[in-house]
């Protein structure tokens, strides 16, 4: 769908237009033909991958068309100047003509719409030939002899009537054979067999795909024009096909990554960490970012408040500077520029697609197939650099399971074991994206199955975890754990390694980590815990407790850090050691403390609740008790409740009953319903 002025959408190669009201002025009426016309015009630099010869036909006959309304409001000038009124209807037409011509125009060129356009190249042709003859009939009507022009112009108007009456718009024998060829491929993809790449650079020559980013934007918009609705079966297939195509190009045919600054700084937004473009001390994205003298930087207001209050150190590391001056950090802003500007380009593209499953053509799944033995080939036999454009291949192919690509014929063609021997390679980059790779491969129970089956792969996971050439590395390890934690026997196995869980701990904990980071690693801590029981006892030996309870209590992280935190305390006071180390810690106070606060999330509250609860049933009346004699809790326990938070309303009332049976036994009203068999010091 394309977005049109007026701010509504219109599938392409569809033209809507609008026609001049009947009481337009033909000054108004003139100016207007006067700028669509140069619009149009603006066009002939712009590259046609179809029908090069027949719009540059249509283009010059605009150029004439131009010159005559030119004259024509030149005329218009004597004050009280009559004009017929069959012009005015003649110049309406021709109206609506433009704005036709010019949203073909506009899809013609349309960034990454290039194959496409090639295969619609018949139905290109057909709407020029129609407007072309449009103009016509639109001249033919047109009063000549009622309107006072020079003679030349009058000359102009019988050409172009001659010329436009006359018009066969007849496709270019090149796109023709273009087009065969493609279909041809998709024959020879169906068949498992590899077009001649030869061939192949033609048609990409011919519509104009020359480089790596080129079919990067061309898959884009083949994926975008399949999700939007009222495309029937057959226009599906096409359009899968033509992804398999064009994803085979750029996997296969062209060779390396080209440096298109645009590409390089696309794939830098999408591979960056939002939490690294947010203030320490705000911990919000920053508008000002400077930098100060220990290298770290901060939003300029969020600094200067800083220091107003006194402080002359830095933030982060406690340093003492020596200057307090603020550098602006350049490469931060456009960073964060640019991140927006993604973002509000991915919510667009969110906007105008259904949520649908999409079957692969036979040509698309059997180009998969051929993409998939040719990378895994990339992997074990090419060099350095050869290796690490396979590598971003498959990061990118495995990004999403969805009909461009299927991670299980990765996964089926060897992948796999190729990378797990690449974790280990000495070049960080090969390492990234390898492990990046193994992470995305991992989501799929078919990945699982192969990494966690191959020899040593998990621990191979757990060293890429605590040593890691890049941060990026360690937090692609991180995440690749909890999803391969989601499979009984690999939690097991994950937890008996001896640094996987500090491993994920140091993440947690570390202050070169963004909150993304933390939370995967969380996250990966609380599926061990649910998946095998045994991971209880070793969490609580490496030191979890204080490290999350330390994280709750500390300002410099977002809520949802926080919430995961209380969410892995929760789990582990399901069990009796550690609910005593929760609650020796203080962690009683504190999750009272955070559930009783305005600023916490629904999620955070709820996992208060569940902590709460699991540390009254493991610990008895001394910890209730403790509980009942803080004033807010039950307010804070109603609120919850009503509200009905996160699904924790159940969990709630469970604890106000708890409370309440408390109470009723202490005034001697019922018979103790809780067990006292140990003695606790709540508080």
């Amino acid at each position: 769908m394309i977005p049109t002025q007026s701010g509504s959408n219109r599938q392409i190669l569809t033209f809507t237009a609008v026609n001049p009201c009947e009481s337009v002025s033909i000054t108004t009426l003139i100016n207007s033909l006067i700028k669509i016309a140069a619009e149009i015009l603006s066009f002939k630099s712009k590259h046609f991958s179809t029908n090069k010869r027949i719009v540059k036909e249509t283009l010059r006959h605009v150029l004439s068309l131009l010159i005559i309304f030119q004259e024509i409001r030149v005329g218009l000038k004597p004050a009280g100047c009559s004009f017929p009124h069959s012009a005015i209807l003649s110049l309406s037409e021709l109206h609506v003509i433009f704005q036709k011509l010019k949203f073909l125009l506009q899809d013609c060129t349309r960034e990454g719409g290039k194959l496409y356009m090639l295969i619609n190249s018949d139905k290109i042709s057909a709407h020029l030939r129609v407007l072309t003859r449009s103009i016509s009939t639109c001249l033919g009507t047109f009063p000549v002899g009622s309107i006072d022009l020079p003679e030349e112009v009058n000359e102009i108007i019988y050409l172009l009537l001659r010329q436009t009456r006359k018009y066969e718009a007849r496709p270019d024998r090149d796109d023709k054979r273009a087009l065969d060829s493609v279909y041809w491929f998709f024959n020879l993809f169906e068949n498992r067999i590899k077009p001649n790449r030869d061939e192949v650079v033609r048609v990409l020559d011919h519509i104009g795909v020359r480089k790596w980013s080129d079919c990067v934007k061309e898959i884009a918009f083949l994926q975008e024009e399949i999700t939007i609705e009222k495309k029937n079966t057959n226009e599906i297939e096409l359009l899968s096909s033509l992804v398999g195509f064009i994803c085979y190009c750029r996997c296969v045919v062209l060779q390396g990554i080209d440096e298109d600054e645009d590409k390089k700084e696309d794939l830098i937004i999408r591979g960056l960490n939002v939490d690294d473009l947010r203030c320490p001390i705000s911990l919000e994205i920053m508008n000002d970012p400077v930098v100060l003298e220990t290298g770290h930087t901060y939003d300029r207001s969020s600094i200067e408040k800083w220091f107003s209050a006194g402080n002359i150190t830095c933030p982060t590391t406690g340093k003492n500077l020596v200057s307090t001056v603020l550098v602006g950090n350049v490469s931060v802003k456009q960073l964060i520029q640019s991140y927006f500007k993604q973002e509000s380009d991915d919510n667009k593209s969110q906007k105008k697609k259904k949520k649908t499953s999409v079957t692969e053509s036979l040509a698309a799944e059997e180009a998969g197939k051929l993409i998939a033995n040719f990378l895994a080939g990339e992997l074990i036999n090419g060099d350095a650099k050869v290796m690490v454009k396979a590598l971003v291949e498959i990061r990118i192919l495995t990004r999403t399971s969805s009909f461009s690509f299927n991670r299980c014929r990765l996964v089926e063609a060897g992948v796999v074991e190729s990378l797990m021997k690449l974790l280990r390679s000495g070049d960080p980059t090969i390492q990234e994206n390898a492990m990046a790779a193994i992470l995305n491969l991992s989501k799929d129970i078919s990945g699982k199955v192969r990494i966690g089956g191959s020899g040593g792969g998990l621990e191979m996971i757990v060293e890429v975890l605590n040593e890691g050439a890049r941060r990026e590395s360690r937090q692609h390890a991180a995440a690749a754990i909890f999803y391969l934690s989601s499979h009984g026997d690999y939690s097991r196995s994950i937890g008996e390694i001896p640094d996987s869980i500090p491993g994920l701990l140091r993440i947690v904990k570390g202050y070169d980590y963004g909150d993304s980071a933390k939370r995967n690693a969380l996250i990966a801590i609380r599926s061990l815990l649910i998946q095998h029981s045994d991971n209880h006892w070793r969490v609580l030996a490496a030191g979890a407790v204080s490290v999350l309870l330390d994280l709750v209590r500390s300002g410099e992280v977002g809520d949802g850090v926080k919430a995961d935190s209380i969410a892995v305390l929760a789990k582990m006071a399901e069990y009796p050691d550690g609910m005593i180390s929760v609650l020796r810690r203080g962690g009683l106070k504190l999750a009272v403390k955070v559930l009783g606060s305005s600023e916490g999330s629904p999620a955070t509250k709820q996992h208060c609740v569940v902590l709460l609860l699991n540390m009254c049933v493991n610990g008895g009346s001394d910890v209730v008790g403790a509980l009942a004699k803080d004033p807010s809790i039950m307010g804070s326990l109603y609120t919850v409740l009503s509200n009905g938070e996160c699904g924790g309303g159940k969990k709630a009332s469970s604890l106000i009953k708890m409370i309440h049976e408390f109470h009723e036994r202490k005034t001697g009203t019922v018979e103790p319903g809780l067990g006292r068999e140990r003695f606790l010091h709540a508080w």
